[in-house]
């Protein structure tokens, strides 16, 4: 396929056409090749949704309130408006609708799904007209009876061509799939002259074959995936043979390595490759394509949105994008051929500074269709979904084993010893790493987390984890396990032994970056100099101020393998701590810490987060410190562990100031 400079001119696609006859002369904002194309020649648009994660409502219910950037019902406004820009466009959704908010929770938790119910995102993806889906990883989420009675409230096609029931046959195409492996849709579509055409537009679906070990609870002794990429190659050539005109391949799974290995998760690129396959929807990696995430990608073109010279798009996650691929397709006797195309990731606001300024409004029709499932969610978010049997508070996660902290890493624990099920690495010691995220600072004396014993709901979560990451786990040996945490020791300034009210914390370093280890114990040296400065920098080499670390009561083994339980910031080099490379990370979670905490609450019905005080000071005589934090915190000072500390006034800016006596 070979782009016609005709057409290639993107400044042309804003153009206002004359459409419709004089009488009307009515303004349409046509894409160039709708009103450019010639009488053998029409112009279909294949619009993507991808990653909804049942974002319907443009809302954060985790902490309860309106936002701008995400929701299918904003999305929808996009989809009206390309369509009115083209002759002939399709609406396609990418996988991961059915889980990921607390509104999926509530369906599958509290609501259920009888036969003949509807799901509220299948019920908007109905009214907007969907024509087909594929399916995620996290439509297995809830099992496959919840799945199977989802579906069948859909008014299009569910397609996945590398899932099977119960075993894979000796041949992919003798697979009994869960669903389709794949649809021909004949789709009449209008040329450049007015005439109408039937073209048969070829769907077939792919999932990350780790499904089998993200939901083997579910999963195992039921069904069976293959590799991506093999698969395709079985079913491609008996779709072209069925008659399929164009085939586009819904690949959940992301924009990866060029090279195939067997099973690879994000296998994308090597998928292009196959003969067959005209274009290509991608998704499970929540990122925008075109885009400059995959700039230098092996067989990828980040700017032109190709891979392997195929037309490709990715459109973000949660309803931010609309991923548009825009084919000028030609008849040459009976049959149709892609002349030019163009691809586009349409988002639905745009960032000003640190600002998100939205582009769209919802539409109504959108969400009124889940207004019932909507307030019934604010409920459940709102309601208690278990207990804890002590405070959840911040306001000494700086200078002391912290409850907010202990919860994240026990939910991170809890979720990668059971992902690690089956793998090379189970039985490896788990070690969990999480950093306050509210603990005072620039967001003022109110800014920690606050949460009293006794009921705990959903929305209570966003307090204990801010961000929207997702679950990583890293391979690291005890040399590196020591490293990060003197990384994280960079949170104080040097003491010195035998001097008075010493300011404690380094302002410059933010809380985020302060990882506390949980699975071993260790003393930090504050009279040593910071290995690191604030940025990750190696500045003093030599310096040792995590001591006395031991694991399971004895001195850690500097070669023993840990599996690290964290985030995908921190494995990805956030914060730039030793070790989170890469080639260290050995799992890639599909889901987000928040889902993890909820998860385990529900699991635990009652959490028990007190601080185990695994870390504190080295002691050191005659040496005092000088801690601010939130008023609020006098409430807790009884219950905090290993460290002497006391009031010391008022500090700035409405703090409160403590001595600790180290």
């Amino acid at each position: 396929m070979k782009n016609n400079e005709l057409f290639t001119n993107t400044a042309l696609s804003r153009r206002n056409f004359l459409a419709g006859s004089a009488a009307s002369a009515a303004l349409i904002a046509l894409h160039p090749f709708s009103a450019n194309a010639a009488a053998n020649q029409a112009h279909l648009r294949i619009m993507e949704t991808t990653d909804l994660h049942v974002h319907v409502y443009p809302y954060d219910y985790y902490s309860d309130r309106k936002i701008d950037t995400v929701g299918l019902a904003r999305t929808a406004t996009l989809v009206k408006a390309i369509r009115d820009e083209a002759s002939n466009a399709m609406l396609i959704d990418n996988g991961d609708f059915l889980q990921g908010n607390p509104m999926g929770d509530y369906i599958a938790y509290e609501r259920g799904m009888k036969e003949g119910d509807m799901h509220p995102v299948v019920s908007a993806m109905n009214l907007l007209n969907f024509e087909a889906s594929t399916l995620g990883n996290h439509e297995f989420n809830y099992g496959l009876d919840f799945l199977m009675k989802t579906i069948a409230g859909a008014n299009f096609p569910v397609v996945s061509a590398n899932v099977a029931k119960g075993a894979l046959a000796g041949n992919p195409t003798k697979d009994d799939t869960l669903v389709k492996p794949y649809v021909i849709l004949d789709k009449k579509i209008k040329d450049g002259s007015g005439t109408m055409h039937e073209i048969k537009v070829g769907l077939i679906g792919f999932v990350p074959p780790q499904i089998m070990n993200w939901d083997k609870r579910h999963l195992e002794g039921n069904v069976n995936t293959r590799d991506i990429v093999d698969t395709a190659k079985a079913w491609v050539p008996q779709m072209k043979e069925a008659g399929a005109d164009i085939i586009i391949a819904l690949s959940h799974s992301g924009i990866g390595s060029a090279q195939h290995t067997d099973g690879m998760e994000n296998a994308s690129v090597p998928l292009a490759q196959i003969d067959g396959i005209d274009a290509l929807l991608t998704g499970h990696q929540h990122l925008v394509f075109p885009g400059s995430k995959f700039k230098g990608n092996a067989g990828v073109d980040a700017e032109k949105g190709t891979v392997h010279g195929k037309p490709a798009a990715m459109g973000g996650f949660w309803g931010s994008h609309l991923g548009l691929i825009d084919l000028l397709v030609e008849k040459s006797g009976n049959e149709w051929k892609i002349v030019s195309f163009e691809t586009e990731a349409r988002p639905i606001y745009k960032r000003d500074g640190r600002k998100k300024i939205p582009l769209v409004e919802s539409q109504q029709k959108v969400l009124d269709a889940v207004t019932k499932e909507h307030e019934a969610t604010l409920a459940y978010v709102r309601r208690s979904v278990g207990k804890t049997s002590a405070p959840l508070h911040s306001y000494f996660a700086l200078v002391a084993d912290d409850p907010s902290v202990q919860i994240v890493s026990q939910a991170q624990h809890w979720y990668i010893k059971d992902m690690m099920k089956g793998t090379e690495w189970e039985g490896l010691p788990i070690l969990s790493a999480a950093a306050p995220f509210k603990a005072g600072g620039r967001g003022g004396p109110e800014y920690f987390t606050d949460v009293a014993t006794g009921d705990i709901a959903i929305k209570n979560v966003s307090d204990l984890y801010l961000y929207p990451n997702t679950v990583r786990a890293m391979l690291l040996d005890g040399a590196t396990v020591k490293d990060w945490l003197e990384r994280s020791a960079g949170m104080f300034n040097q003491v010195k032994p035998g001097m008075g009210d010493q300011v404690l914390l380094n302002p410059k370093f933010p809380s985020y970056n302060f990882d506390v280890m949980d699975g071993v114990t260790y003393k930090i040296d504050l009279s040593q100099p910071s290995k690191y400065d604030p940025k990750g920098v190696l500045i003093n080499e030599g310096a040792n101020r995590i001591v006395d670390l031991q694991f399971k009561g004895k001195p850690i083994d500097q070669n023993q393998k840990f599996v690290i339980a964290t985030n995908n910031y921190r494995a990805g080099g956030g914060g730039k701590f030793p070790g989170a490379k890469g080639e260290n990370i050995i799992f890639v979670a599909p889901d987000t810490n928040r889902d993890v905490i909820v998860r385990y609450i529900i699991d635990q019905g009652t959490i028990n987060p007190s601080a185990d005080g695994n870390w504190s000071f080295k002691k050191l005589d005659g040496a005092t410190v000088l801690f601010d934090t939130g008023p609020k915190g006098k409430a807790h000072l009884e219950d905090v562990r290993g460290v002497d500390i006391e009031e010391a006034g008022d500090g700035p800016d409405g703090f409160a100031r403590y001595r600790i006596k180290l």
